[in-house]
Parts: structure tokens; sequence; C-alpha cells
């Protein structure tokens, strides 16, 4: 029985990967946008003035710095950062020619595939969700065209999910039963295939950074600066593998017990005022105003972000609009609103 199974860890040719091989370089950059997205909340929730920003454009400048890391270990190894990592380089199908770069077409096809797939998931992951939201927590009227719309791409989104995941798979099943050359959709539309590196794609690689310019013009100062960039981030990257790995452990299962013997502290003071140029940030004397339009509540809403209590019709477009909680400024979403029911009510 184990020589019918032996092609799975073992390949047909000596530059194929395993599926162990691809399968691992891929979740490496899946455990990388939650680590730096956690990071990223702990810092705007300690500073909101100074790190908001960070978070509500946390997809486009981690897509930024992803095309800045990729682009440079696509020039420089043929490869992305985390097929570098494991050893692998990106060779173009059914190519006769020894080149040890990328041509033109295919280095540009898996930059964006490499980027721009992951950005757009993300973006329409998180339009699914707000809509699910919206769906739970909107005053529109349910018989509206737009409702109906929201209800279509809601009902339709899991079956696209499931096709897409599903597409994933079934090239993953083919790798390892028919020894086809991709193991995803993505490397055949970027017309290239995973292949191990080589003692003289090593040699080559370092001695590559020795070739410089007599001649500096804007564009190479331009581009040596993120070439820096790229190497810094690929190097933080590098060593924060382990880190990744921590964070898998301490936000396990079987570690919830410890976190929460830890977390287990007194109450925090009240969070600080943030400075908005939209309203006062003085808060009402009489508790029963709404701090943004200054008058009785109606329908009384809290955040469980900050505390802090509002209209439940200006604090839904307000967190709709700006994702952090009007007065403290912690990020905020629809999902934080915590509906306040009276006895008398």
């Amino acid at each position: 029985m184990a020589e019918h199974g032996a092609h799975i860890t073992t390949s047909a040719t000596d530059d194929r990967p395993t599926i162990f091989e691809v399968v691992a370089q891929e979740s490496l950059m899946a455990a990388v946008r939650p680590a730096l997205h956690h990071v990223i909340k702990v810092f705007a929730e300690s500073n909101p003035a100074r790190y908001g920003p960070l978070w509500r454009w946390f997809d486009e400048l981690y897509s930024f710095l992803d095309l800045l890391l990729q682009q440079h270990y696509l020039s420089w190894a043929s490869a992305s950062f985390s097929e570098n990592f494991y050893g692998l380089k990106r060779v173009v199908m059914c190519s006769s020619s020894g080149a040890r770069t990328l041509p033109r077409r295919e280095y540009w096809k898996s930059l964006l595939l490499l980027v721009l797939v992951p950005y757009l998931r993300v973006k329409l992951d998180k339009l699914v969700n707000r809509l699910r939201e919206e769906a739970d927590y909107s005053i529109q009227n349910p018989l509206s065209f737009r409702k109906r719309c929201y209800k279509a791409i809601l009902a339709s989104y899991p079956y696209i999910r499931l096709s897409w995941e599903g597409c994933f798979l079934f090239y993953q099943l083919r790798y390892i039963l028919w020894n086809t050359q991709h193991h995803s959709p993505l490397l055949r539309l970027a017309g290239v295939q995973l292949a191990g590196l080589t003692i003289e794609d090593l040699q080559a690689m370092e001695s590559r950074p020795e070739k410089t310019k007599s001649v500096l013009s804007v564009g190479s100062i331009v581009k040596r600066a993120l070439g820096g960039v790229s190497v810094t981030l690929s190097s933080s990257l590098s060593l924060g593998v382990f880190f990744l790995q921590f964070l898998e452990w301490w936000y396990s299962t079987e570690n919830q017990d410890t976190i929460k013997s830890l977390s287990s502290l007194p109450a925090p003071s009240p969070p600080i005022h943030f400075e908005l140029e939209t309203y006062s940030p003085l808060l009402p004397k009489l508790k029963t105003v709404c701090p943004l339009c200054r008058k009785v509540r109606v329908n009384d809403t809290a955040l469980g972000t900050s505390g802090y209590v509002f209209c439940y019709r200006c604090a839904y477009y307000y967190v709709k609009n700006h994702q952090r909680c009007p007065v403290s400024g912690y990020p905020t979403e629809l999902q934080h609103l915590i509906r306040l029911y009276t006895p008398d009510g």
C-alpha cells in the first residue's frame, strides 16, 4: 500500500514540489494578514487619533506593502515571498529556454494575481459582512429595490464561495493524484508552474545584487528605495514566522483558559474624548441626551467598544460611515451596536 501513495510525498521529477510544500507556502501568507491586522487593531485601540487611519485603511496599506514585497521577490528570485521561503521558484510552462527570470508577461500576470486577487477577495468578504449587518440593523424598507438586491447578493454569495473553494480543491486533488503541474488555478492563469530551487539558482541570486549601474536616475533611485523597503519587509517577515506561530498557539482553543485567567484584570478607566470637527468634544451634561444630535435619545443604543450611548439612528449612520466611536475614536463596526431596552419601554 505504501508504494501506491509514494507519489504524494515525492515527485515524478526532481524539481516538482510536493503537495505539503505548496500548501505550506500558501498557509504562510494566509497567516501574515490576520497577525498584522490584530497588531494594528491593538495600536488603534490604544491611540485612536494616531493609529485610527491605519485601521481604516489597513487593506490598502497591506496590499501596497504586499505589492512591494512580491515585486522584489519576483524580480530577484522569480517567486513570491512564501514560495522562496520554502525553496520554490516559478518557471514558464513548456519553456525550453534556460532563463532564470520570468518573462515580462508572466511576471506581470504573477504580480497581479498575487496581490490583486487577495485584495479583491477580502473586500468582497467585507462587503458581504457589511450587507449582512445592514440586513440585521438597517432601518430601510424591506420591500425596496436596494434591499432586494442585497438579499440576492447574500443568497448567492455562499454558492460563489463554494465554487471558488471547490475549484482550488479540485486542482489540489489533481496535483496529488493525477500528477499535473498546477496545484492552483491562479498558477495556470499566470502561465507558470512551481519548481524547486537548484544550486545554480541560489548562486545566481547571490551574485545578482552585486551588479550596479554607473548612471543614477530618478527612476533608479526610486526603484532602489522600494527595493530596500521590500528587503526590509521580507527580512522582518522571515524573522516573524515564529511570532506568527506563537500567535496561532496563543489564540488556539486549547489556550483559551490561560487567556481568560490573564485577561481578568480590573475594569479600565473611561476612554478619552476624541477631538472631532463634527461636534463639540464635550459630552452633554444630561445623561439622556445623545452626544451626536444633542437631543433626548430615541431608541437608546450603546457601543460595545466604548460604552457610550446614542440614538440608534445617529449611532448607526456614524459607525457605518466612519467605522469608529464618535466619542472615543475606538475602531467600531455595526455589530458592536447594542440596543438598550428600559423596563417601561
